[in-house]
């Protein structure tokens, strides 16, 4: 199911999801923040060579806009696919996905072309926040996360809402041979690939990622609608900039 968001403030997307009343969510623009190109102005990550003073100042003025109580659990990403529990873990862990079943425990995962993808259950007993670039999507983060989900609350995966945060739109993402192959190996996603010359494929992640997730069972699936590489003024693209900042993806309940 795709669905349209909206804006709240220039600074952050809420998800038009199904999700319960306690779950809350959203995605960070780069619109709204304290920081230098090129990494102007609502960066939020500490690792791209930004100002760490800039990065701190708008991290306090993101968990002030959403009003957040605890400090989210900042992964340190690595494109593969290791869930962590976030009441478990500790600053700058190493991990793509985290999720939780305790109340104001934010899960994060910042993204600037890669897809954020945000998880719950009908019920609004846990969350989990995932990131997936080409890398982690094929290596299957989508899946351990949910399987992490599905385990800790012992239901199946047709209860579990999942939402596409902004990545690179169909229109922008070339890959090559090798990585088409990587995907239509594990799923039928011919589709998903538009070929643009010898070797060179566009690539509809939003696409691959509903495929996959419907092939685990996950079928009620919104967003996928924005183009983080085309949109240069409200995203990051690192792709389009290379030196860039991140957005956020959080995910929380809330008492």
């Amino acid at each position: 199911m795709k669905s349209m968001t909206i804006i709240k403030s220039e600074s952050i997307i809420i998800p038009d999801w199904p999700a319960p009343a306690r779950v809350k969510a959203l995605t960070t623009t780069r619109m709204g923040g304290n920081g230098q190109t090129p990494y102007d102005s609502l960066n939020l990550a500490q690792h791209v060579g930004d100002s760490p003073t800039d990065v701190s100042t708008n991290r306090e003025h993101l968990k002030q806009l959403a009003g957040y109580s605890t400090e989210p659990t900042w992964l340190e990403q690595v494109h593969g696919k290791i869930v962590m529990n976030a009441n478990n873990a500790s600053s700058s862990i190493v991990a793509d996905a985290s999720f939780s079943i305790t109340s104001n425990k934010v899960c994060v995962v910042m993204t600037a072309d890669c897809l954020p993808v945000l998880f719950c259950d009908k019920q609004g007993r846990a969350v989990a926040a995932a990131h997936a670039g080409w890398r982690g999507l094929a290596n299957g983060v989508l899946e351990a996360t949910l399987k992490q989900l599905c385990d800790e609350l012992a239901c199946s995966s047709g209860e579990i809402l999942a939402w596409l945060g902004p990545a690179i739109g169909p229109s922008a993402f070339e890959v090559g041979d090798e990585v088409r192959k990587a995907f239509i190996a594990q799923h039928d996603v011919a589709s998903a690939f538009v070929a643009v010359d010898e070797g060179h494929w566009l690539m509809d992640i939003y696409a691959v990622a509903r495929v996959r997730l419907n092939a685990v069972g996950v079928t009620d699936i919104s967003g996928g609608e924005y183009c983080t590489f085309n949109d240069s003024e409200r995203f990051f693209s690192y792709r389009r900039d290379k030196s860039c900042g991140r957005m956020a993806s959080l995910i929380w309940l809330q008492d």
